[in-house]
């Protein structure tokens, strides 16, 4: 289903504002403009207010949660032991949310990659569903996974992303003018 997502939402735009702990956490509390240091919260006008700092630990907070249950798919795909899928997930949802921001950078680097994550996704998914048919070995998953990542990011370099904003350039020759 996430591989699905991600191939759909491509080119999208996020609204943060639509965000459910957004949305509750300033009907709960107005929101100051101004960030003050490192408080969360600030008096003004003798009514508690949430400094912008609030709104964004909530944000991080909602991706390390979501890598913690976007992980669980991942780690059953590769192991059925319980130590090593709940370990595995303590440390997701402790310590890889700053995995989120270097995707986000390589997703713009690489203008395919999006394409390349979401058939991995697809084929984890596949994987989990079919495990009663078929047993994938380890190394053929981690095989693919790194064939399709690879042929994505070699895509990216081969056909670049053309800014829609620079006009495209001629090939030499055709700015000739004919009589």
């Amino acid at each position: 289903m996430s591989g699905a997502w991600l191939a759909y939402r491509k080119g999208r735009a996020i609204h943060l504002e639509s965000n459910f702990l957004i949305r509750l956490a300033t009907k709960l509390f107005p929101v100051t403009t101004k960030y003050d240091g490192v408080r969360f919260f600030v008096h003004q006008f003798g009514r508690l207010n949430a400094t912008p700092l609030l709104l964004v630990l909530l944000l991080v907070g909602t991706t390390d949660i979501m890598f913690g249950v976007d992980s669980v798919p991942a780690i059953l795909a590769i192991s059925r032991d319980p130590f090593i899928v709940y370990t595995s997930n303590v440390f997701a949802i402790l310590g890889f949310g700053w995995l989120y921001f270097a995707l986000a950078e390589i997703v713009q680097m690489f203008h395919l990659i999006h394409y390349g994550l979401s058939a991995v996704l697809v084929f984890l998914g596949a994987k989990i569903i079919l495990t009663d048919l078929y047993k994938v070995p380890t190394g053929l998953s981690f095989a693919v996974i790194v064939v399709v990542l690879g042929f994505s990011i070699v895509a990216s370099l081969i056909w670049p992303q053309v800014s829609p904003t620079s006009p495209r350039q001629r090939p030499t020759g055709t700015n000739r003018r004919v009589s």
